[in-house]
């Protein structure tokens, strides 16, 4: 079978690179096409793969990305060469910051022409080289195959991330291929999978030595796939969980043993335990400074740490670590699991339950708000469907008040925070998963950094919710002039905004304008059951504020607006 395979002789070097993803599991391309690819499209019309047609190619990563976050598969997106392959830069940072294993192809110009500053030709592999695993650039179409293989790998294990493949036109062309063979050859690449058993061990033992402790899981759980087991050493040890934003349903927000989110937007509860910990259990976290607050001096001061996470170059980086384990976080948890000794946290317990007291107040419950809009998604969402988000106070606003029933159901730009992230996010959420129904929350601001995409979501028959928090201004920027430039507010008001809904029902979407708090139930329903895209026009007051927060360099104690 091997050698039959090997012996195949392709027509072109875009038809083996069609078989070769199709090798992978790729059955969903997120593309725009150009010349430098022409052969990728023309071979494409007999390929198995599916191809989607977004309105911009940065948009294709953001949506491949998420794609990969709800699936847990390899998203993969495709540009041509130059300015296609440059507006992919934003969506591949976006992709390397959260640890998001994505493949992304380019075209190049013909080898015989690089380096001669030919038309519409990038050094796309050098202006990535921050931002990616790896990268390849093609010379020989023969290679596609192992190419290929190597790059999902690298994007797939050890710490997820971006691999680009950049294709000269000509490899692409070549005729009548006989593929070399597609055997791994990455004798340098090496990561971790199982934790050192000693370093387990002696996790266990201050696990049980420990009066306030706090469990603090993060992306890596999502991503090992170790939920469940988080989930087991949470009960059997009664521990606090506390999350990241990109931690989110990690644990089930419902779960009595969470606390919410932690950081600059966390919950009263969730910043008070982590300050106050004796204990802090970090799983799959990269202690990033919207948690820490800035270097992490001031950051779970009285507490040993003890760190799981796959990456070593994380550990004690930011927050020095008592107890390092390098390792897959689902694989350590299983062999930490059976070593644990409960620790006794009854007074640990009453004083966190007097703390989840203290809630940050609305600011005005009888108006529309943000809160309501989201709790009432919350209480009609189904277990199954998916929420994805822009970046600014809706994204804070959902995160704090959306409960996440499981991993892979909170879809969220973390680390880079990119506007323009949330409706392409909702088109590959809902492209994986097709079943469930995907909602998006998003502003007024970041919405317009990608509002074409309305297009791709008529084309495409995806049925997306999406749930517009329109206050006419950039909410988070205006907050922050707020708070800190003494309430001088500049370049933040958004006074030319069109009319939303008519911008829906010109692309052929149903849209509803929500103004009272009274609209709001019957919005949400009335989306849901409609079988298209749905566009909810919420109007909500420009002085609503996300509470509490942070301010940068501060104490998590030191919070405003609880």
């Amino acid at each position: 079978m091997g050698k039959e395979k090997e012996c195949t002789t392709y027509a072109t070097g875009a038809a083996l690179l069609l078989e070769s993803l199709a090798q992978e599991g790729v059955e969903v391309l997120f593309g725009y096409p150009g010349g430098a690819v022409l052969p990728i499209y023309d071979a494409l019309i007999n390929s198995s793969i599916k191809h989607l047609l977004p309105r911009h190619e940065q948009t294709a990563v953001h949506a491949a990305d998420a794609f990969a976050r709800v699936s847990g598969k390899v998203g993969v997106c495709l540009a041509t060469s130059g300015p296609g392959a440059t507006n992919l830069v934003t969506g591949i940072a976006n992709a390397y910051m959260d640890s998001i294993p994505i493949v992304v192809l380019t075209g190049q110009v013909p080898t015989s022409l690089l380096g001669t500053d030919s038309f519409q030709e990038v050094d796309i592999t050098g202006i990535t080289l921050p931002i990616t695993k790896h990268s390849y650039i093609v010379k020989d179409a023969r290679q596609i195959p192992r190419i290929v293989k190597e790059a999902f790998h690298i994007a797939s294990t050890g710490r997820p991330g971006p691999v680009l493949i950049d294709l000269p036109k000509n490899v692409l062309a070549a005729t009548n291929v006989v593929p070399e063979s597609a055997e791994l050859h990455l004798t340098s690449y090496k990561y971790f999978k199982k934790g050192n058993a000693g370093q387990i061990e002696e996790a266990a033992r201050v696990i049980a030595q420990s009066q306030r402790p706090v469990l603090y899981a993060g992306g890596g759980v999502v991503t090992a796939g170790a939920s469940e087991i988080l989930r087991e050493v949470a009960e059997v040890a009664n521990l606090p969980v506390v999350t990241t934003l990109m931690g989110l349903g990690s644990m089930p927000t419902s779960h009595p043993n969470v606390l919410g989110m932690v950081g600059m937007h966390g919950t009263v509860t969730a910043n008070y335990a982590v300050d106050d910990c004796d204990l802090l259990i970090a799983v799959g976290v990269r202690f990033d400074d919207r948690v820490t607050s800035g270097l992490g001096h001031r950051f779970a001061t009285k507490a040993k740490i003890i760190h799981i996470d796959i990456d070593p170059a994380e550990i004690s980086k930011v927050v020095r670590t008592n107890v390092p384990i390098v390792g897959n976080a689902k694989l350590v948890l299983e062999e930490l699991l059976p070593r644990i000794t409960p620790p006794s946290l009854s007074a640990w317990w009453d004083q966190i339950h007097i703390w989840q007291e203290e809630r940050p107040k609305v600011t005005d419950p009888t108006a529309l708000n943000p809160q309501v809009i989201i709790e009432t998604l919350g209480e009609l969402a189904g277990k199954e469907d998916i929420v994805a988000t822009d970046v600014g106070q809706h994204q804070m606003w959902a995160a704090q008040n959306y409960p996440v029933p499981a991993a892979r159901h909170f879809i969220t730009s973390g680390g880079l925070g990119t506007m323009g992230f949330g409706l392409p996010a909702a088109i590959g959420s809902q492209v994986a998963a097709p079943h469930a129904t995907v909602f998006l929350v998003t502003g007024d601001g970041s919405f317009q950094m990608s509002i074409q995409e309305l297009a791709t979501t008529v084309q495409y028959k995806l049925p997306v919710k999406i749930i517009l928090m329109n206050n006419g201004v950039l909410g988070m920027v205006r907050q922050l002039q707020k708070v800190f430039c003494e309430e001088r507010y500049n370049q933040i008001q958004l006074s030319a905004n069109p009319d939303f809904i008519k911008i829906a029902e010109a692309y052929g979407i149903h849209g509803i304008r929500v103004t009272e708090v009274s609209q709001v139930r019957d919005a949400l329903l009335e989306a849901i059951h409609h079988p298209g895209p749905v566009l909810m026009d919420f109007v909500i007051s420009e002085d609503e504020v996300v509470s509490p927060m942070v301010p940068p360099g501060k104490a998590l104690t030191e919070m405003l607006g609880r």
